[in-house]
């Protein structure tokens, strides 16, 4: 079974993240999904489909790489880098052009072959900085930054 949910997740992240088909997520993810991120609750299918969609409207070229996967039972971590071209607006960011790489890890909760529950830990510090929203702390070395 844990490998069938392991290729079941990437089968998420092949055809929904990076080729943006959002009619995937129905097929894949149970109605009551819960994706837990650090700045918000996702719910539903619904709720995971504008997620995505934010994302690829900011970086339409988004790519996501499987970097390492572990499973055992239901559960399913993914470690992962995405890059991309900011080329729209993304949480109140206006397009930088700019290329931004991203890392994290997921874990998803896999029963009956359908996603019901993921915990997204992503860089968002990261990214904010490479769009450049946020900036270092020139008075303190590894500090979270200072908002603009």
């Amino acid at each position: 079974m844990s490998e069938q949910n392991k290729a079941h997740v990437r089968r998420v992240i092949e055809e929904v993240y990076n080729r943006g088909d959002l009619a995937v997520v129905d097929e894949v993810a149970a109605s009551d999904l819960l994706i837990h991120t650090s700045a918000q609750e996702i719910h539903g299918r619904e709720g995971a489909k504008r997620y995505v969609a934010a994302l690829r409207i900011g970086f339409p070229d988004l790519r996501f790489t499987v970097e390492e996967q572990i499973a055992e039972g239901d559960m399913v971590v993914t470690r992962w880098t995405a890059r991309g071209t900011h080329r729209g607006e993304f949480q109140n960011v206006s397009p930088t052009g700019r290329g931004i790489r991203l890392t994290g890890t997921d874990i998803h909760r896999v029963i009956g072959g359908k996603i019901v529950e993921c915990w997204a830990h992503v860089d968002e510090l990261g990214l904010m900085r490479q769009l450049g929203a946020v900036e270092a702390d020139p008075a303190a070395s590894g500090s979270a930054g200072a908002l603009r």
